[in-house]
């Protein structure tokens, strides 16, 4: 989400070409695996019951980073290879969006338009139809926004995931995953901007905290807190590498065990924490998925 982190990449772009603004189509939708007892489940997935017992923040979610930025809809420089829907089908449970104003209205955009856009509404659609179409799954938005609350409520209102929002009060336990279900408010939102103007638009920094996410080599994935205090519930463990932009080489590199699997459990073992939202590039490639699934206690 380092908006900043492409401006010299930018600025180069723009003296080479103009390049339009790029909107894909929704790519379709990968097989769903087996869970124990011959629970169907996408991997990755939190629907199955053991899952389903727990606190919110007993639970680890594959989480894609820049969520929106992908290959498979024209996007340059993308952090990810499918869109939204192929995400969720293959058990991304939790999504980094950036959002800018364009014309008096959100769209999903990394930095600039030229390297693609989509209307913020329509991004959010493809999240409510999976709600609808999978009545025991939890997601999570986390958004780094350049909006105002009420342009990003209008969104949620006109996509159809309003009524999916759910609303935590600081300092309060969260609600198992299965007491989530049942009042079927199965979308936690967050942000770094607004939080607390609307009662499910929750601020990131007062729930959550993050390691640092400035990271060139492997050496500086460290474990030390970058943003919000420890004391808050939610752990945020950012594992991906900007050399200057996110590369499918460079995901490569920190995305496979046993390096992958060796720093979630280094940074659990010093925070004593179990990590929620465990951020990378191109979560397909490597063992993403698999390890959020151990840390679950799903095989």
């Amino acid at each position: 989400m380092e908006t900043r982190m492409f401006s010299r990449l930018v600025l180069v772009f723009l003296f080479i070409a103009p390049v339009p603004f790029i909107c894909g189509e929704t790519p379709g939708e990968g097989k769903p695996g087996e869970g124990k007892a011959g629970e169907k489940r996408a991997r990755g997935g939190n629907g199955v019951k053991k899952l389903q017992a727990r606190r919110y923040d007993q639970v680890s979610y594959a989480t894609a980073h820049n969520a929106m930025s992908n290959s498979d809809e024209g996007w340059l420089f993308p952090n990810q290879t499918h869109g939204l829907t192929r995400q969720l089908s293959d058990g991304v449970r939790a999504f980094m969006l950036d959002v800018h104003d364009k014309g008096g209205k959100p769209y999903l955009c990394h930095s600039r338009f030229f390297l693609g856009s989509r209307p913020l509404k329509d991004g959010l659609a493809e999240l409510a139809s999976f709600l609808e179409k999978n009545p025991r799954e939890v997601l999570t938005i986390i958004f780094e926004s350049y909006v105002s609350s009420k342009a990003i409520e209008g969104a949620f209102r006109e996509s159809g995931l309003l009524p999916y929002t759910h609303r935590q009060q600081r300092g309060k336990p969260w609600p198992r995953l299965a007491e989530m279900v049942a009042a079927g408010r199965r979308l936690v939102v967050f942000t770094d901007r607004g939080g607390g103007e609307l009662p499910w638009l929750h601020g990131v920094w007062d729930f959550c905290w993050e390691t640092h996410f400035s990271a060139r080599s492997r050496k500086d994935l460290a474990c030390g807190k970058n943003r919000g205090s420890l004391k808050n519930s939610l752990f945020i463990l950012n594992h991906f590498l900007t050399r200057p932009a996110a590369s499918r080489r460079l995901a490569d590199e920190v995305n496979h065990n046993p390096f992958l699997k060796k720093r979630v459990e280094q940074c659990r073992k010093a925070s004593g924490r179990l990590p929620n939202f465990i951020t990378v590039d191109f979560y397909e490639r490597g063992d993403v998925i698999a390890v959020v699934d151990e840390l679950n206690g799903i095989r």
